[in-house]
């Protein structure tokens, strides 16, 4: 294999499909389950994996793109699968970028960022339906946002725009965040936001939008949400085993 490229990617190296998986301890997976199933509408479906480990959500008018993962540790978190043809040479070529590999397996690669967020490149199998809004006020996850530390941000931004090839939207890019526009049919956008000083930690969360937030926000309280801080476009919440992820006033089906 040559060396790859860090310009356009190849038609194997595309990335076709985005899901984010909730790395969730064993013993809070049935709560959890239960919880983000009502959340996205879309009830558990066959168990996959060596051990049974992956579990999706599958929609009813759409394509599964929000799984949980079983852990064998009680940390809670969030991580991306990027969906590609060919998964060496997507591998290779974030490699190239400056990420750094953890596991391989058939189909698989299991990486880190350049500034340390975990993330999967699994092999591509035809998936294009973005799943459609839940709810009366039409909630919707679309978007996976990686919490990075301010001095890692700028090299973060800059694999990640290089390894999607994502164009930034533009309107949206400030010290604090940098948006990439996902593909018409990609169900989630990506979306890095600087931390303060303070937090040395990478990490992942969802952000839904909805038409509603306020009421999107109730319905989220009334299955088990708690809400954690309210800003001028976002809400903060906890679901049931204490995993932040935002309600946002962006409307779903926004780029």
């Amino acid at each position: 294999m040559g060396a790859p490229s860090v310009g356009t990617p190849s038609a194997g190296e595309r990335v076709h499909w985005l899901s984010v998986f909730l790395d969730t301890p064993e013993r809070l997976m049935a709560r959890e389950t239960g919880f983000w199933s009502d959340i996205v509408g879309a009830p558990p479906g066959t168990p996959m994996g060596d051990d049974d480990e992956f579990l999706p959500l599958h929609p009813r008018d759409g394509d599964p793109c929000v799984w949980l993962q079983r852990t064998r540790d009680d940390t809670v978190a969030s991580h991306p699968d990027l969906y590609v043809e060919d998964v060496d040479a997507a591998a290779a070529r974030a490699l190239h970028l400056g990420a750094t590999e953890t596991d391989r397996r058939d189909g698989l690669v299991v990486l880190r960022s350049p500034g340390g967020q975990p993330f999967c490149l699994v092999r591509w199998r035809g998936q294009r339906t973005r799943p459609g809004a839940v709810g009366p006020a039409g909630g919707l996850v679309d978007q996976v946002c990686l919490d990075v530390p301010a001095d890692r941000f700028d090299t973060e931004r800059r694999f990640w725009s290089a390894f999607t090839w994502w164009p930034r939207v533009e309107k949206e890019a400030s010290d604090e965040f940098e948006r990439l526009s996902r593909p018409p049919h990609v169900p989630h956008a990506l979306l890095l936001q600087r931390l303060g000083s303070d937090r040395t930690g990478v990490g992942a969360h969802l952000d839904l939008a909805a038409h509603d937030r306020l009421r999107e926000v109730q319905r989220h309280v009334a299955a088990g949400a708690e809400v954690v801080a309210v800003f001028a476009h976002w809400t903060v919440l906890e679901d049931p085993v204490g995993r932040r992820y935002c309600v946002t006033a962006r409307a779903p089906g926004d780029v």
